[in-house]
């Protein structure tokens, strides 16, 4: 779903704004107010707006006072959004008992479409993904990967008002979630970044969309990662992730930059196992965290190819679920879990692996 060309000139003021948040002046000016428009009135998908919720408003006093923000603009932006009632439910964790299924995951994200638009994003942006490579030492498999899971390469980064779906994960994220009030918590920092770069910029929170989590941009990146990890890479003066995939395929490496890639490791081995000497559960108990050498993962064991067997870090045995089949295996290094700190799933991990190389052998 492509953006409304009124979303990348908000961001685009609004990434701007990065460098004066940097030596911001004494007295900033007072920002305007949310405008009120056809996208935050009564016509906007939602429920009642969040000003009749004593507990958003007394979030954006405490937001106001500890960001030096003005009061009454922080008020009108989160009251003005609403409830947005599917979105608590795609949080929600599957029923217990519903199995993973690997192959049915991976299908959804390496499919002809997909493949088609990453050969085609690789050959247009060619030099910027070399550059990004040579500049922060992540395979450009990887950054094509990254981009075309999260949104087709820019065909699909979101339609629902950010404001409005950080709101409502950060005031109705629901309870029955098993870590409900970290992800709330998570959800409510978001907001707070989302809203000061708002306000820096002096843009209308309202025009941005994104995902139903508050995620932007080709690479679908949250607030705080956007602050963080987002560069000007098409050296242009400004940055800006909904229309310049330049910008976008720096900003992606410098993500993994900062969550410790390591530039020339692999990111996992095929393994098989010693039946006898299999120690399964041991083995899984760190779930995806890097946690024993290759000598020991031997020892428990698991039978390493020779590379594998050469590996000096820490490895993870990674279990990929196939419903009523037999898993699939691998060792994960820590550059695959550096790709889980952009999506917690080794099933994620896989298929951006994956999908980078499909569009490496189709070119």
């Amino acid at each position: 779903m492509r953006l409304l060309k009124s979303v990348a000139i908000a961001w685009v003021a609004m990434a701007c704004a990065l460098t004066a948040h940097a030596n911001p002046s004494p007295k900033p000016a007072k920002p305007a107010s949310p405008k009120k428009t056809a996208s935050n009135t009564t016509t906007v998908q939602g429920g009642a707006p969040y000003a009749g919720r004593p507990d958003a408003m007394a979030f954006a006093d405490d937001l106001a006072a500890r960001r030096g923000l003005d009061r009454e603009w922080v008020r009108q932006a989160i009251g003005q959004a609403r409830l947005l009632s599917q979105v608590p439910r795609l949080m929600l964790p599957p029923p217990v008992g519903t199995p993973k299924n690997w192959r049915v995951y991976r299908s959804r994200f390496i499919d002809p479409v997909r493949i088609r638009a990453g050969v085609r994003f690789w050959q247009e942006h060619r030099e910027a993904l070399e550059r990004a490579e040579a500049e922060y030492g992540v395979p450009v498999e990887i950054i094509v990967g990254i981009i075309g899971v999260e949104t087709i390469y820019g065909q699909q980064m979101g339609n629902f008002r950010v404001m409005d779906a950080l709101a409502t994960l950060s005031f109705d994220f629901p309870n029955a979630h098993p870590r409900a009030r970290e992800r709330r918590e998570f959800f409510q920092r978001e907001l707070e970044q989302f809203l000061s770069l708002a306000n820096r910029s002096n843009i209308d929170p309202f025009e941005p969309r994104g995902s139903y989590a508050g995620a932007m941009g080709l690479g679908q990146f949250m607030p705080s990662s956007w602050v963080r990890y987002a560069v000007d890479f098409d050296g242009d003066g400004r940055i800006d992730l909904f229309k310049s995939p330049v910008d976008a395929i720096g900003s992606v490496a410098n993500y993994f930059k900062g969550h410790n890639w390591t530039t020339g490791m692999p990111t996992h081995y095929a393994v098989q196992f010693d039946t006898a000497r299999l120690q399964l559960d041991t083995l899984l108990a760190p779930d995806i965290l890097p946690s024993f050498s290759a000598a020991s993962m031997q020892a428990k064991g698991v039978v390493l190819d020779a590379d594998g067997a050469r590996h000096t870090g820490p490895m993870a045995l990674v279990e990929l679920q196939n419903g009523g089949d037999a898993p699939t295996y691998v060792a994960g290094t820590e550059n695959f879990y550096a790709i889980t700190r952009y999506n917690w799933s080794s099933y994620y991990a896989m298929a951006v692996i994956e999908l980078g190389r499909e569009v490496a052998a189709a070119r």
